[in-house]
C-alpha cells in the first residue's frame, strides 16, 4: 500500500473517521480506523454502533488496505508540517510515515480484523441542503432523553411526509419540534428514530452550505451522506411518543416576546440557582410584562421582561434550563408564548404570520406557596 496526499486533506478525513472509533473494545481494530487504497483513498471508523467513512483525493500507487491506532495515527497527522504526506506500508504491516522534514515508522493491524459497514438496503431516501439539515438537529437534539429506560426517546424522529420533513425530540420534561419543506415531495409518507449520538456526528459532517445531504432508510439501518462522508448507524425501535396529541394547542393566553430579552431575563434570576441550591423560577404574567423571580438559600433575585399580551396574571414555575434553552434553540428573534394554566404545558412557537417551523413545549414545575 502506498500512497502521497496533502496533509492537510488527510487530517480532516481522519479527523472525522475517528470519531466513530471505540475508545475501548475487545476487538482492537475498532480501536483503529481502516485505509483503504484503490481508486480514492477510504478512511473508515466503526464502533459496531457507528460508523463513518470518507473518502478523499490521494496519488495511490499501490492498492491495499490496513488498520492504524486512531489515537496515534490522528496525533502523527496533526503534528506533521503542511505539506505532501507519504504513506507506505509493507507485507508485514509496517508503515513508513514521512512529510517534510519529519518522519515515523508504526506497526498497524490486518484489514481482515475489521468488521465491515453494514449496506444500507435503499428502502426510502430524501435529499435535503446540509446546512438545514445541520440547524434542525441542532435546534432539537438537546431535548433528546438520556434516560435508558425509553431508548427509543434517546433519538430523534424523523417523519417525511410528501413535501415536509420533521425532526422531533422528547425528554419526559420538554419537546422540541423543527418542520421544514423538502424541495422534491416524497411519497408514500415514513418515519424513523435516529440516535441521538449519532445525530451529533451528521450535524459535525453537514456542513455551512445548500449542497445536498442524502437520508437513507434501510431495514435496520440508516445512512446520512454529506459531500464525501457517509455516516451509518442503527434504528432505534419502539414506539416513539404520539407527540400531536401531547402538544395543546388551545391556550387561551397568548403573549408575543424578543427571544434576546426573555433569555437574559431568565439568565439574571438564575444567578441564585446552582446544582446544591435548586429552585423553579417564578413567571408572573401581567399586562404587557412577565415577572420572574427565583429563590434560593443563596439568595433572591426578581427581573422583570416586557412583552405583548396580557397574561391575566397567570403565575407558573419553570425549570430555568429547560425554558432557556427553549428560547435558546428557537431559531426567531421574536417568539409567541401559549399559556394555560399554572400545570399546563408552555408552547413556543413563530409569531403569528410567520409559518410554524418550529414549536417548542415545557412542562411546568409545581411551585410552593410564598
Amino acid at each position: 500500500m502506498k500512497f502521497s496526499c496533502e496533509k492537510t486533506l488527510l487530517q480532516t478525513a481522519t479527523a472525522t473517521a475517528a470519531r466513530a472509533t471505540a475508545a475501548k473494545s475487545s476487538i482492537a481494530a475498532l480501536e483503529g480506523i481502516l485505509l483503504q487504497a484503490d481508486t480514492k483513498l477510504t478512511i473508515s471508523g466503526y464502533n459496531m454502533n457507528t460508523g463513518i467513512r470518507t473518502t478523499l483525493d490521494a496519488n495511490i500507487t499501490e492498492e491495499g488496505a490496513l488498520v492504524l491506532p486512531a489515537r496515534l495515527f490522528g496525533d502523527i497527522i496533526r503534528r506533521l508540517p503542511d505539506d505532501i504526506v507519504s504513506f507506505e506500508a509493507d507485507q508485514n504491516l509496517n508503515v513508513k510515515l514521512s512529510c517534510g522534514d519529519a518522519f515515523y515508522n508504526i506497526i498497524a493491524l490486518s484489514a481482515d480484523d475489521y468488521p465491515e459497514l453494514p449496506e444500507v438496503e435503499d428502502k426510502f431516501s430524501i435529499k435535503i441542503q446540509q446546512n438545514i439539515l445541520r440547524s434542525m438537529i441542532s435546534e432539537t437534539s438537546f431535548a433528546i432523553s438520556t434516560d435508558e429506560v425509553r431508548p427509543v426517546h434517546t433519538g430523534s424522529l424523523f417523519e417525511i411526509n410528501n413535501d415536509s420533513l420533521t425532526v422531533v425530540s422528547v425528554d419526559g420534561f420538554r419537546l422540541a419540534l423543527r418542520k421544514e419543506h423538502l424541495e422534491t415531495p416524497q411519497s408514500p409518507f415514513f418515519s424513523f428514530v435516529a440516535p441521538g449520538s449519532a445525530l451529533n456526528e451528521v450535524e459535525k459532517i453537514c456542513e455551512d452550505t445548500d449542497e445536498p445531504a442524502a437520508i437513507t432508510l434501510g431495514n435496520r439501518h440508516l445512512m446520512f451522506e454529506a459531500g464525501s462522508t457517509q455516516l451509518i448507524c442503527r434504528r432505534l425501535e419502539g414506539d416513539f411518543l404520539d407527540y400531536k396529541a401531547a402538544i395543546p394547542r388551545s391556550n387561551p393566553i397568548s403573549i408575543i416576546t424578543e427571544t434576546k430579552s426573555m433569555i437574559h431575563s431568565i439568565d439574571r434570576v438564575s444567578v441564585v440557582i446552582s446544582e446544591k441550591q435548586k429552585s423553579p423560577i417564578r413567571c408572573i404574567f401581567g399586562d404587557n410584562s412577565v415577572t420572574l423571580s427565583a429563590k434560593t438559600g443563596t439568595g433572591e433575585a426578581k427581573d422583570i421582561c416586557p412583552v405583548s399580551g396580557d397574561g391575566g396574571g397567570l403565575e407558573i414555575g419553570f425549570n430555568n434550563r429547560y425554558l432557556m434553552e427553549a428560547l435558546k434553540y428557537a431559531p426567531a428573534d421574536s417568539v409567541r408564548i401559549e399559556l394555560n394554566t399554572g400545570i399546563s404545558p408552555c408552547i413556543i412557537t413563530p409569531v403569528e404570520g410567520e409559518e410554524e417551523s418550529f414549536l417548542y413545549m415545557v412542562l411546568p414545575v409545581r411551585l410552593k406557596n410564598s
